[in-house]
């Protein structure tokens, strides 16, 4: 029987997600979740790989979904080495590096391992697809402004290229040979000057760029250093203040954007309103920065992630940049269905694996 099935493996950090596609249609989902306790009980993230590997064992023989017809397994990627972006085969220095969170820690460094010991119990490989390490930056692009600081790529690469991928097709142009603006508007935001497939120069979601629904973005040095100096906040206060209370969540107490619309629309709440504008003016700033990037030779610019999905900022945001552009909306992250087509190339033969060893440099 003709292996046809590709398995995909999403970790997040109280869940994973995982699916089975077949001819470009998802024909299995299923969403496995852990309680905080649970989550809080290993020590580091790799220690939950057991557990995390038998309720996707478990839950695959419960459905009647046998190995012997998977025809590959891929995992989202994690902080991994800067690397070009594509699909890579899981091997054992990415292993390595994923096991030590050799750019941190995040629920996401398990999608290869997880990926790699189903491949193995099924005997096909294993592949991630577009990690957030994704470095494609020009080197001028790299230089910060303080020596001892170099501008690196942490990124939404897997939904930014899928995306780029997608509209290069609709307006029938080759996606190596397109060059966009992409704007991925989730928790974090990531927006990047796509060339030719590459992604060229973005913000790092966690510390540069427009605020997001729980972080800061990118703040005045002067009085960041100020407030660090304080004795006010020790470092772990000051990091969760800038991911994961910033933003959305450290104006409004809430990260949510359809309630924060709600308080406008229903409550006429003006603070919330002023914050949200505030938002979509930085995002269009940032945007059109990332432009000159492109030298204004771009095919459009892409609005995409859970956010793209509000019509009050999407309307905000397209009065800052409607006369640079083309605009194309593309709500939502299908991450799933982004790492399923990431492996379907390589099986297709559209796309060469990488190997991660030859492709990062393994000195640094």
């Amino acid at each position: 029987m003709e292996k046809t099935y590709i398995l995909t493996i999403n970790p997040g950090s109280t869940s994973t997600k995982i699916s089975l596609f077949s001819e470009d249609k998802m024909v299995f989902l299923k969403n496995l979740s852990y309680s905080n306790e649970t989550i809080k009980s290993f020590q580091t993230i790799f220690c939950q790989k057991e557990m995390r590997l038998k309720g996707i064992l478990e839950s695959l023989q419960e459905n009647n979904i046998n190995l012997k017809d998977l025809a590959a397994v891929v995992g989202r990627g994690g902080l991994l080495r800067p690397m070009p972006g594509g699909t890579y085969q899981v091997s054992g220095k990415m292993i390595e590096d994923l096991k030590i969170g050799y750019q941190g820690e995040h629920a996401s460094n398990l999608g290869g391992i997880l990926a790699s010991e189903i491949g193995k119990l099924a005997g096909v490989n294993a592949y991630i697809v577009d990690p957030v390490s994704v470095d494609e930056y020009e080197e001028v692009a790299r230089i910060s402004g303080i020596s001892e600081i170099k501008r690196r790529s942490l990124v939404h690469a897997l939904n930014i290229k899928a995306v780029v991928r997608k509209v290069s097709k609709e307006i029938s142009k080759d996606y190596l040979e397109t060059s966009f603006v992409a704007a991925h508007l989730g928790g974090g935001t990531s927006i990047a000057a796509v060339k030719n497939g590459r992604i060229v120069d973005s913000n790092s979601a966690n510390d540069e760029g427009p605020f997001s629904p729980d972080r800061t973005g990118g703040l005045p040095a002067m009085q960041l250093i100020n407030i660090a100096c304080s004795g006010k906040y020790t470092y772990k206060d000051l990091k969760k203040k800038i991911v994961g209370e910033g933003g959305l969540i450290g104006y409004l107490g809430t990260n949510d954007g359809k309630e924060v619309i709600r308080r406008i629309e229903e409550d006429n709440e003006e603070r919330a309103k002023l914050i949200f504008d505030a938002m979509a003016y930085q995002i269009g700033k940032d945007i059109a920065s990332m432009a000159t990037v492109l030298k204004g030779k771009m095919d459009g610019i892409i609005l995409t992630g859970g956010l793209a999905y509000s019509e009050y900022l999407m309307d905000k945001v397209k009065d800052y940049i409607g006369f640079i552009t083309r605009i194309y909306i593309v709500p939502g992250e299908d991450e799933m269905y982004s790492l399923y087509q990431g492996a379907k190339r390589v099986l297709d033969g559209a796309e060469q694996a990488k190997i991660y060893e030859k492709e990062v440099n393994l000195n640094d």
